[in-house]
């Protein structure tokens, strides 16, 4: 039997751990609970091991994590100039990427790309329509820990100017058909490329899944 690549494994690991919190959440049964809490430990212990971290580290990954489990949130804004696209460099892997992150809780998606894309780069800018509403693992970015919804908006440029972040080390627009070495993890080519069609086509459809 072949051993399972990255990708199934952190299917797997994220699917037990879910139904090890959402137990959590909901068993009344001291028993049950006990039991849950082990299978979480198992899940650790599996990842410690797979990734070759310590098991505190593995641990720390679903702390303060309670309640049902649900997909994290994640926006991306595409700022065009003509057929020049707004990118930063992630100080995390010297990587260019859209502008965005997570979610906050109590932000509207609308108002979190646009404090993103200004805390990342500088620039002032709104969210002129949602583009795509796309399910992280249903495309082809490397292997992640957690389930991703990843929100992509047309955006439109209002202000400001370059300004790197402690996330972000350069701001800069490139051609949208000669980008630079993307982060994976968080952009691929096809869906920078799909959001300038959008910019271009606003009649276009949300594309999702």
């Amino acid at each position: 039997m072949n051993a399972p690549g990255a990708g199934h494994l952190l299917e797997w690991v994220r699917k037990v751990q879910a139904i090890a919190q959402n137990g959590l959440a909901f068993t009344k049964d001291p028993f049950d609970r006990e039991r849950y809490q082990e299978l979480a430990q198992l899940v650790a212990t599996l990842l410690a091991a797979e990734l070759k971290i310590p098991l505190g580290k593995a641990q720390a990954l679903w702390e303060g994590e309670h309640g049902y489990v649900t997909p994290k949130v994640d926006v991306r804004g595409g700022v065009f100039v003509g057929d020049t696209v707004l990118l930063v460099r992630e100080r995390s892997d010297g990587r260019w990427t859209l502008p965005g992150g997570w979610v906050d809780v109590n932000d509207a998606p609308s108002e979190a790309v646009a404090r993103e894309i200004y805390e990342e780069s500088g620039y002032r800018a709104r969210a002129l329509k949602l583009a795509a509403l796309l399910d992280k693992n249903r495309h082809p970015h490397p292997p992640g820990l957690y389930h991703i919804y990843k929100l992509f908006f047309v955006c439109q440029l209002t202000g400001g100017g370059p300004a790197a972040s402690n996330e972000t080390d350069a701001v800069e627009f490139f051609p949208v058909h000669a980008l630079p070495e993307l982060s994976t993890g968080r952009v691929l080519a096809p869906q920078i490329v799909r959001l300038y069609q959008h910019r271009l086509d606003p009649a276009l459809p949300t594309d999702f899944d």
